[in-house]
């Protein structure tokens, strides 16, 4: 009985393999072998691209994404903790408060380092 559960994690072990690499395989006898000089130019919304492709962006551009992702994922927990507020209880609300408060000295600390300037 126990082998039974065994052999079916790993029949369903193989089948989520054998989908992962069956498009790879697919691919590599579907395509050409041979890539032109077209191919290999750098596309960029539809213009033709001038001078150096490779630009260094500032460090602050993807700060300033973090920090904008981790008060998205903020709403993502807190807009389900408000809809069953009445039902949580004090812990929930205890809970939140020191989570928001968390995201407080997180944001205090961003803003006193200068991530959330725009240059």
């Amino acid at each position: 009985m126990i082998l039974s559960r065994y052999l079916f994690i790993g029949i369903l072990l193989l089948f989520a393999v054998g989908f992962a690499i069956a498009p790879l395989i697919l691919v590599r006898l579907v395509a050409p072998a041979r890539r032109g000089s077209f191919k290999q130019q750098t596309y960029e919304c539809g213009v033709v691209t001038t001078g150096e492709t490779w630009v260094r962006f500032r460090i602050q551009y993807y700060l300033f994404a973090l920090l904008f992702i981790v008060f998205d994922i903020e709403t993502v927990f807190l807009y389900p903790w408000a809809a069953s507020y009445l039902n949580l209880g004090w812990f929930a609300l205890i809970e939140m408060v020191v989570f928001l408060a968390l995201l407080a000295v997180g944001l205090a600390y961003a803003w006193a380092r200068g991530a959330l300037r725009w240059l």
